[in-house]
């Protein structure tokens, strides 16, 4: 008889599965006052992947959601991948679940209005479909896959006809704003100690 080791089995089946922000959002975020440019708004998801890597409450990655017509945040993502040991919480698929449930929709292009993402770095592939689906009209990007890649991180298969796809899908792509500080995020995260969580990689 295979006495092969369980260990999921000291652990009873799970029936559900809780998702948060970190508790410091609200400190850093204003709700109430629109975002006018792409510079403005991608400064905040920056800010926002910063903060994670600063207060070590998981990687450096962060997203925002906007109303592309009036500016208003929808809703803000950073990645939770470590601190709630779930491989799938990452920055845009956070703020993809949060908008989501924000507007109880199951995709942001239910209505006339149009939201747009901001992404702290170019998405992995699991981000890439996630986008597609969630309905978002525009992506907006920083640092690039290549300066995830160059410090660790294994963004899976994103092509540049990955790009070429969700643009023919209808959704606006532009890609390297604010490329710099990006990168930057992602290195103070190396520097810092941060942990490297691919599943390849462990």
């Amino acid at each position: 008889m295979c006495q092969c080791s369980t260990p999921f089995f000291h652990h009873p089946p799970q029936s559900s599965v809780s998702i948060h922000l970190p508790e410091w959002i609200n400190s850093v975020v204003d709700w109430n006052t629109p975002l006018t440019n792409d510079s403005e708004k991608m400064a905040l998801a920056l800010l926002l992947a910063a903060e994670n890597v600063k207060r070590q409450t998981g990687g450096p990655f962060a997203t925002i959601i906007v109303h592309k017509k009036s500016g208003m945040l929808l809703s803000v993502g950073v990645n939770q991948v470590v601190p709630q040991t779930n491989s799938t919480l990452h920055g845009e698929v956070m703020a993809i679940m949060m908008g989501e449930q924000r507007l109880k929709q199951y995709s942001l292009s239910q209505t006339a209005d149009e939201y747009e993402l901001f992404t702290s770095c170019e998405p992995c592939a699991m981000c890439m479909g996630a986008i597609l689906w969630s309905g978002v009209k525009r992506l907006i990007c920083s640092a690039t896959g290549d300066d995830a890649r160059a410090i660790g991180f294994d963004e899976g298969p994103v092509f540049e006809s990955s790009y070429d796809y969700i643009q023919n899908a209808g959704i606006e792509v532009v890609r390297k704003v604010l490329q710099e500080q990006g990168q930057a995020v992602l290195n103070q995260y190396i520097a810092s100690g941060g942990t490297l969580y691919n599943g390849a990689a462990e």
